[in-house]
């Protein structure tokens, strides 16, 4: 009686441990369906690519711009409409410069210690943008195959802040003989022009309270090379040219031809995602 009332509980036991280690049939139906549903995805991907076709909901992207007078980032968003069509929007943040600027290495001297320095002659404002814009990006040409290239035109355009940041100087004034800071005004031109007194540049925050904000709009054009393996990465260079016109003219650098049109070509750096 005792043996078989031992033989019950081993085999209860057994019976409880085997149960207990089984996994739900619905959880390993759904592990099952998730792995389905990826090698689905990445072989639509594959075939997309092979056919040439850039499908996507929407894609979000940021971007480093090298122009031919300064430098710009950007943030763009993508709604897809067709196959070769996608709807933008853009913010973009930068600075213009003048071609004429030079940059002018100073030494001195102060408390013991050595201070090297530079300024620019003449600059009067540091002269930035934020734009808003919106615009389009047309396919021209698929990729062809996982390994190829798309090429897509854009063109839009918007609205421009310039934000004009008077430049300030550090220079040993002649008449007090006390280091000063000063930005540019008329009654102070022989002061701000004068080499032989400037010790260098104001520091990157000085003047950021007395900027002045002068709306203007702005129109781009490019062709983007989209070299991504998939079509959820975006990666790609891309060639353009940007116009600019702002309600007054800019001034920028002293003794130079002040204007209010900017036109100028650039090359980008552009990374994101689609889904």
């Amino acid at each position: 009686m005792e043996v078989k009332k031992l033989i019950f509980v081993l085999f209860v036991f057994c019976g409880t441990t085997v149960l207990a280690q089984q996994k739900p049939a619905s959880t390993v139906l759904s592990r099952n369906q998730k792995k389905a549903e990826k090698r689905e995805k990445i072989n639509q991907l594959i075939k997309q690519e092979e056919e040439g076709a850039l499908i996507y909901q929407k894609q979000g992207a940021f971007g480093i711009k090298l122009n031919t007078d300064g430098w710009g980032a950007f943030y763009e968003h993508g709604k897809y409409k067709t196959i070769t069509k996608t709807n933008l929007w853009w913010l973009e943040f930068g600075e213009r410069k003048h071609p004429k600027e030079e940059r002018v290495p100073t030494i001195t001297a102060s408390s013991g210690f050595i201070i090297v320095s530079s300024y620019i002659y003449g600059k009067q404002n540091n002269f930035y943008y934020l734009k808003a814009g919106i615009g389009q990006q047309r396919m021209i040409g698929g990729k062809g195959n996982k390994n190829g290239v798309a090429v897509s035109a854009i063109y839009g355009g918007g609205i421009t802040a310039g934000l004009l940041k008077p430049y300030y100087l550090e220079i040993q004034n002649p008449n007090t003989n006390v280091r000063e800071s000063i930005r540019y005004t008329p009654a102070n031109e022989n002061l701000f022009l004068d080499p032989t007194i400037i010790l260098g540049k104001g520091g990157l925050t000085k003047g950021i309270g007395e900027t002045k904000i002068v709306p203007g709009a702005h129109a781009r054009a490019a062709l983007r090379f989209d070299y991504g393996r998939y079509n959820e990465m975006l990666s790609a260079i891309e060639v353009g040219v940007n116009a600019e016109y702002y309600s007054q003219k800019m001034p920028i650098l002293l003794l130079n031809k002040e204007k209010s049109f900017f036109f100028n070509a650039y090359v980008a750096i552009t990374f994101g995602k689609r889904k």
